[in-house]
């Protein structure tokens, strides 16, 4: 199976200006990501999406392919993960490129190991999954079993539509969320269905010392701690 790793990239991040480009620990956050991608062994051709001349220049420093520059419409703070996996299969496919699934990586996770994609990319060969997502288990205390909807009136009910509440810790379902770390879709997916997920989705549980997520300053002084102690 012939796998894009897509890393996506814009300039004008509003919680961290230019973050993607911005040094952490001595390297550009861009760096890690592209690094944890160029040595995963599933990924047939890893490119950089981006709209910027700037971090264009530094992925193709890391060892990116940049084959296009996105359009600036596509770089906007509203514009969503699915437009932009969707410009570049799509803009690949014009140019007589196939690919039968993307693996899409957000630079925001620094700590992304190869080991992580691969397994990603492998769980959803071997199942023949539509996506196959990171995720990280949900605290027991905001687990669907145990949150509550507050209705008109004030009225509480279970988010689940559950009638009782589960009363034990120890009897709650293993609940999980995205982390945000490693998305893998079927490309038919993406451009017929327009979804990054379809209907067989499964979920690759990421070791939480090899998850983040950088969205605020004090989220970057957090990893850049992580990443200085290791």
């Amino acid at each position: 199976m012939k796998v894009l790793g897509l890393i996506p990239a814009r300039g004008g991040s509003k919680g961290v200006p230019r973050k993607n480009i911005r040094l952490l620990n001595g390297k550009p956050l861009l760096t890690y990501t592209a690094e944890s991608a160029l040595q995963a062994k599933t990924l047939a051709r890893v490119i950089l999406s981006t709209e910027d001349a700037e971090i264009a220049e530094t992925g193709r420093n890391c060892g990116l392919d940049v084959p296009f520059l996105r359009p600036s419409e596509l770089a906007q703070d509203s514009t969503p993960s699915l437009a932009v996996v969707r410009h570049a299969l799509l803009t690949l496919k014009e140019n007589g490129e196939d690919f039968d699934a993307v693996c899409l990586l957000q630079p925001t996770n620094p700590l992304r190991r190869a080991a992580d994609i691969d397994a990603c990319v492998e769980l959803f060969i071997d199942n023949r999954a539509d996506c196959v997502i990171s995720v990280l288990p949900v605290p027991h205390e905001y687990n669907p079993k145990w949150v509550f909807w507050k209705n008109v009136g004030g009225k509480m009910s279970l988010s689940t539509g559950d009638a009782e509440i589960i009363p034990r810790r120890q009897d709650l379902p293993p609940a999980f969320h995205r982390d945000g770390s490693v998305y893998v879709t079927r490309s038919e997916i993406v451009i017929d269905r327009e979804s990054l997920y379809g209907e067989n989705v499964l979920g690759y549980e990421m070791s939480p010392q090899f998850s983040a997520n950088i969205d605020t300053e004090e989220d970057w002084t957090a990893i850049e701690k992580r990443i200085s102690r290791r």
